[in-house]
């Protein structure tokens, strides 16, 4: 092997991620040097215990459960632990002692991107986050780098396996949700409690990182509107089938320019409609895909796996390769670019487009009724479809058509854009208005 300078790399971790990452070190380290210009030693992993079962075979001598020796003797520090603390602590001290810093941290990043972005700016060190937003996909740099020359308007991202999964079979097989995410947790696509992917958190986490680096603002979690997959049912999936829609839990990070020029962001996470002829429709199983709108680049997709801890061990390794030339090449760290500091719209001044199902007694002048409350809260009616089914009378198990009060309509109904304040209070009146038995769901559209 030629003579490459040593750089020593540190491993705070050893799951389903950092094991694959050792591995892949130790397996590829003639090669990876040649890319990086610089041999990589792995110096030690630190992990909680050292004889846990693990996915590679890692020599014993390298784990240790004191991680400070190595964080402090490393020219790069790769944190796969998970959580807030004590990896917070572990990457303020590597970068406090010269390092820099690797990480797949959304939930870290997500929370304290800020302070540690700033702590690396103050001592010229680099934080690499390429796997912490969807997996092995490539969008990081891109947003960072290729597309730093061009204005961002729009993403939309589909960043969470698991509820890609379940919404995926339930589209394609008529599956229920409970089915599918015991399937899902069976197959080991969700944990054990899985609030964490199927209520949004995890994919308000990443919106938060994708929307930073997309407009140049630091966008805190809090300002992450976030809604959940838990109130999609079969009747939700087969209306939208009907219409020539999939539903999607999306990442939507969009630029907005109001009357009078000034621009704002929204970055919000929620089960949407999105047209089968759209690329995102296309997204099936556990993979993930980030389509992005900018302004002089246009549309462009990134496609693959979500997950996974060889896929993702994949953009570690990058990181890792791209610090080490760095550390060849000398100078400061680049920093993070938030300067733009563009206001956060909340979820209630956003406009989109909506699909309003309703259950509503079969009698004449409902849809009129229906129409004209629409109307008043300035929410205007595109498309309307209908059809109806016969309850059963209490005590009969047979189906009947009379009286008409029996008889449920239940109500599509499509809207052009609308402001989400108006959007919501309309659907309040609706549900108080006395002809409407029950608002069934309502679902933003997306991607028209």
């Amino acid at each position: 092997m030629t003579d490459y300078r040593r750089l020593r790399v540190a491993l705070l971790g050893a799951g389903a991620v950092g094991s694959q990452v050792a591995s892949l070190l130790r397996k590829h380290g003639d090669e990876l040097a040649d890319r990086a210009g610089a041999h990589l030693e792995l110096i030690g992993i630190a992990v909680r215990n050292p004889d846990a079962p693990r996915d590679a075979d890692l020599p014993r001598e390298l784990l240790t459960t004191d991680p400070e020796p190595l964080i402090v003797g490393a020219d790069i520090v790769i944190e796969l632990m998970g959580g807030i603390e004590p990896a917070r602590s572990y990457l303020l001290q590597a970068i406090n002692s010269g390092a820099d810093v690797v990480t797949a941290n959304k939930a870290l990043l997500a929370t304290h991107g800020p302070e540690i972005f700033e702590a690396a700016d103050q001592v010229g060190a680099q934080v690499y986050y390429e796997a912490a937003a969807a997996g092995a996909i490539p969008i990081i740099r891109p947003l960072r780098d290729s597309l730093a020359g061009d204005r961002v308007q729009r993403i939309m991202g589909i960043v969470n396996g698991t509820t890609n999964y379940i919404l995926d079979r339930m589209d394609s097989e008529g599956a229920e949700f409970a089915d599918v995410l015991a399937d899902a947790q069976r197959l080991g696509y969700a944990e054990a409690d899985p609030t964490a992917d199927v209520e949004g958190y995890d994919a308000a986490q990443k919106a938060a990182i994708l929307a930073s680096l997309a407009f140049h603002t630091s966008v805190p979690l809090e300002a992450v509107h976030r809604e959940g997959i838990t109130g999609i049912d079969k009747a939700m999936m087969d209306a939208a089938r009907h219409a020539g829609y999939v539903i999607k839990l999306l990442a939507v990070c969009e630029r907005l320019t109001g009357a009078d020029g000034a621009e704002s962001i929204s970055v919000r996470v929620y089960p949407a409609l999105v047209r089968r002829d759209h690329p995102l429709a296309s997204v099936h199983g556990a993979n993930n895909a980030v389509f992005v709108q900018a302004e002089a680049a246009g549309n462009l997709m990134f496609y693959g796996a979500g997950a996974g801890g060889v896929q993702t061990a994949s953009a570690v390794l990058g990181d890792v390769v791209s610090a080490a030339r760095r550390h060849l090449a000398g100078g400061v760290g680049v920093g993070e670019s938030n300067r733009a500091n563009l206001p956060i719209l909340p979820i209630a001044n956003v406009t989109t487009r909506y699909q309003i199902t309703l259950e509503v007694d079969d009698q004449p002048g409902v849809l009129a009724t229906v129409a004209g409350i629409l109307s008043e809260g300035d929410v205007s009616i595109a498309t309307v479809e209908q059809t109806v089914r016969s309850e059963p009378v209490p005590g009969n198990g047979s189906p009947v058509t009379e009286p008409a009060s029996d008889t449920v309509a239940r109500l599509v109904i499509g809207t052009h854009k609308a402001l989400e304040q108006n959007l919501s209070e309309t659907v309040d009146r609706l549900a108080a208005s006395g002809v409407v038995e029950r608002v069934v769901s309502v679902l933003r559209v997306e991607g028209d």
